[in-house]
């Protein structure tokens, strides 16, 4: 049973849904309109609600009726009929677009509205509004709207919530078209966007029809910015009705409707209504742009960063670092059709600006590092020297005769003094480096100045310094000189030297003199086997005769007799 009616109610459901919607009632259409410049007024009859009667003129584009100006009052006295249009005997009421804001309960009498503001937010009002009960009468409270009589239009507060036998539409437009004036009798017949048909508006707002027999019209903007009647489909109209729309002659042409144009001017083929000048451009020769002049001129024109040429039709660049001097901070090169910004070495382009590069983040060099404008130099501690050879390394350096060696700061074993120093340790508790004078080393082949570090070698009058560091007589010099070393060039101490111990030294000294004995005795040895030699010959060695003089002589080196080793 319980399965039998679900089914029962599924198919009812179903049969329910299957059903079309009924259709929504159509909108009212104004019994009476009026349009005057930009502003059409439309009446309704119709028992309806405040809010209800509202929705309608909003449907159509407008709003209630604002009785703000004399024209609207004029087009609400002739468009409100006589009472006998209203549903009962007494005197018909319509609504206005007048009613109390939401942040008032209560009417105040005081006031030319009475504290009513028209729904389009604005609170003017005639000079003498006519109220019913006059500017003084009793307030009204809980939220009322305004009805006008139909009778002697003035104005009642009415509760929004109770019917009104109609109400008043306004409708603003910021164009209109014209009212046709046809030839012949022919009959045209109008409506409007909101719904009024009517033959008699003076004025026909955006949209609307205009129906003659096999010909229907639109009120629409034209090119040229204005409102024209016209219609998609190219071609003339009745040429009795709006010179058949062509801007220059309407003509038959076998019964058929056509439009010609002025001599000069060329017929429009998209609407083939329209007249203008054939567009010059389509056969000028311009490089980059053209702009038509009327009627049959031309103007060319170039490109941001060219410029006309002499002809008045090429292009040619500009050069806009020689015309705009200062568009770049530092360096500008130009391009075609426009120019580039550089900045200069050291620098960086930062949003069309030139920046400073820091350099020294990026620690080039040994010792301390400073940044200066374009760049960054280098600079060393104290008792050092920029490395001629590489400007980014430190070396030591002394300008004294005699300067504090530099010793690992744990041992002293490990020192350095620069070139042309010799370590000197002495007998003091800080090793010192001494000045090498390079002059007592016969470096130079005349004269000599030793400085600190290096030396300088010169020549005598009458002679130049050769490359060679030798002098040359001067008609013998090929004309180059040079005066070695011209400047001190600090270094690392190379000589092992400079680290010898005073002790060192006195066995190098004693080895050298144990050497020397040695080599005597060998000579003794050979000089005493020479001599015997001699004497197996018949040769004495001794002093007892002349002969063995002159042999004694003539034998060096062999000891007499009684000499003694």
């Amino acid at each position: 049973m319980l399965r039998l009616c679900l089914a029962l109610l599924a198919a009812a459901t179903a049969a329910q849904l299957g059903r079309s919607a009924p259709a929504a009632p159509p909108e009212p259409q104004p019994a009476g309109a009026q349009c005057l410049e930009h502003v059409c007024f439309g009446v309704f009859w119709g028992r309806r609600p405040f809010p209800d009667a509202g929705r309608v003129c909003a449907a159509g584009g407008g709003h209630l009726l604002t009785v703000r100006s004399t024209v609207a009052a004029d087009a609400m006295d002739l468009l409100v009929s006589p009472p006998e249009h209203c549903s009962s005997g007494g005197g018909c009421r319509l609504w206005l677009g007048l009613q109390l804001p939401r942040s008032r309960q209560c009417s105040e009498p005081g006031h030319r509205l009475r504290g009513f503001r028209w729904v389009t937010g604005e609170d003017e009002s005639p000079a003498n509004p006519p109220w019913r009960q006059g500017g003084a009468g009793p307030a009204v409270c809980g939220r009322p709207c305004v009805a006008v009589a139909a009778g002697d239009l003035s104005w009642e507060e009415t509760p929004c919530d109770s019917e009104a036998d109609g109400f008043l539409c306004e409708y603003n437009y910021s164009a209109t078209c014209a009212k046709l004036s046809p030839k012949d009798g022919l009959r045209v017949t109008y409506t409007t966007p909101f719904g009024a048909k009517d033959s008699d508006l003076l004025a026909l707002p955006p949209q609307s029809t205009a129906s003659a027999p096999g010909l229907e019209l639109v009120c629409q903007q034209h090119s040229s910015g204005d409102m024209r009647w016209g219609r998609a489909s190219p071609g003339a109209w009745h040429c009795e009705l709006e010179n058949g729309g062509c801007e220059g002659t309407c003509r038959r042409d076998g019964g058929t409707p056509l439009c010609t144009c002025p001599d000069g001017e060329q017929l429009n083929q998209e609407d083939k209504r329209s007249c203008s000048f054939p567009n010059p451009c389509t056969t000028a020769t311009c490089e980059h742009l053209c702009v038509p002049q009327a009627p049959l001129n031309f103007s060319c024109m170039c490109h941001e960063g060219y410029e006309l040429a002499e002809d008045r039709v090429s292009c040619r660049d500009i050069d806009d670092c020689k015309v705009k001097p200062g568009l770049c901070d530092q360096a500008c090169s130009n391009t075609e059709g426009g120019f580039q910004c550089q900045c200069y070495p050291g620098y960086e382009l930062v949003e069309g600006k030139c920046e400073d590069v820091i350099d020294c983040y990026e620690d080039k060099c040994q010792h301390q590092c400073e940044d200066v404008p374009g760049g960054y130099n280098c600079s060393c501690f104290n008792g050092y020297a920029r490395d001629p050879r590489d400007r980014h390394k430190c070396v030591l350096f002394c300008n004294q005769s005699e300067c504090p060696a530099d010793c690992d700061p744990h041992t002293q074993d490990t020192c350095f003094c620069p070139n042309g120093f010799i370590l000197d340790q002495g007998n003091g508790s800080i090793p010192m480096c001494v000045d090498i004078d390079e002059c007592d080393m016969g470096y130079c082949d005349q004269l000599c100045t030793n400085e600190p570090g290096h030396y300088r070698c010169h020549c005598q009058e009458g002679y130049n310094l050769s490359h060679q560091h030798t002098c040359v007589s001067e008609d013998e010099f090929s004309g180059e000189t040079e005066s070695y070393p011209k400047t001190a060039v600090p270094t690392r101490v190379p000589p092992k030297a400079d680290s010898l111990h005073p002790g060192v030294l006195v066995g190098i000294s004693v080895g050298i003199l144990s050497t020397i004995l040695a080599l005597m005795a060998l000579l003794y040895h050979l000089m005493k086997k020479h001599c015997a030699t001699q004497g197996a010959k018949g040769y004495k060695c001794n002093n007892s005769t002349e002969k063995d003089m002159v042999l004694q002589q003539v034998t060096p080196g062999c000891p007499s007799a009684n000499q003694k080793l």
